[in-house]
């Protein structure tokens, strides 16, 4: 059973056309491999911003296609080639007895990114590669995806086992804190995602998560307005905040993470004896 017509209604308009688009290329190329594709992030999260996010996009295949596939489907998706009107494409294929398993590892059969404001990046190795990214991206997909072709999201993605969900959080704001890879507002509006998520275990948009922590905790209030406010801009008009700010925010929210964080799993040993 297919679920597209229901969720495509929640597609922001400027980009119906593009993903209807993406849906039919990857449909021609994966042909009887394709599962689902879904549309997740700040899409899945109803918080995009024309401008300024990206639209990100998980595809499920069963059986694994041929690696030829992938690069042809990475070549029919990329941009220019295919026009993106967001500041990038972030799409990730997934075997589908990959995805229906809980995994704190990538796990991915291709890895892409590409669009006017990404750097073109399309990987099918996730050795050396952070987790973090792809734990999130699919908890966030088995809980709020939206199905533009194929199975819903929540019967083909399973959701992380918590204490990944729970890593995958304090490397997501390591590397924030610790890096200047990203831009300044959306390394506070992550961490404010973070915090939001380990507090009431759901994930919230950016802007809403961000909301809600400025008004708990007025000493950064002054910096989450200021992160929210150049969120509205332009990805390349976004204002630079105070790096030591940014940092003692981030290093907070660590700390806070650390203290809650979830335990691992305790490891079942099985009886030695016969069962009673």
């Amino acid at each position: 059973m297919t679920h597209e017509a229901e969720d495509r209604r929640s597609i922001p308009a400027e980009l119906r056309t593009y993903l209807a688009e993406l849906v039919r290329r990857t449909r021609s190329v994966c042909g009887p491999h394709l599962v689902s594709v879904l549309a997740v992030g700040s899409v899945a999260l109803g918080d995009y911003r024309h401008g300024r996010s990206d639209v990100d996009v998980v595809v499920v295949v069963k059986p694994d296609p041929p690696a030829p596939n992938l690069r042809e489907l990475a070549g029919e998706l990329a941009h220019p080639r295919l026009p993106c009107p967001a500041a990038g494409l972030e799409l990730v294929v997934y075997g589908a007895d990959f995805a229906a398993r809980p995994s704190g590892t990538p796990g991915y059969l291709l890895n892409l990114n590409t669009g006017p404001l990404l750097p073109d990046r399309a990987d099918h190795d996730t050795s050396g590669t952070p987790a973090f990214w792809f734990v999130i991206d699919r908890s966030i997909a088995h809980r709020a995806g939206i199905t533009l072709w194929g199975e819903a999201a929540c019967q083909v993605i399973a959701e992380p086992d918590p204490a990944d969900v729970s890593a995958a959080l304090r490397a997501c704001v390591r590397e924030h804190a610790d890096g200047e890879g990203h831009l300044a507002d959306n390394r506070v509006l992550n961490g404010c995602r973070a915090l939001v998520y380990r507090r009431t275990g759901r994930w919230k948009a950016k802007r809403e998560a961000a909301r809600t922590t400025a008004a708990a905790e007025p000493g950064f209030r002054p910096l989450i307005e200021s992160a929210l406010r150049s969120f509205e801009q332009p990805r390349p008009a976004t204002a630079t905040l105070p790096a030591a700010d940014v940092r003692a925010f981030l290093s907070w929210v660590r700390e806070r993470l650390e203290a809650t964080a979830t335990p691992a799993p305790t490891p079942v040993i099985a009886p030695t004896g016969d069962s009673p």
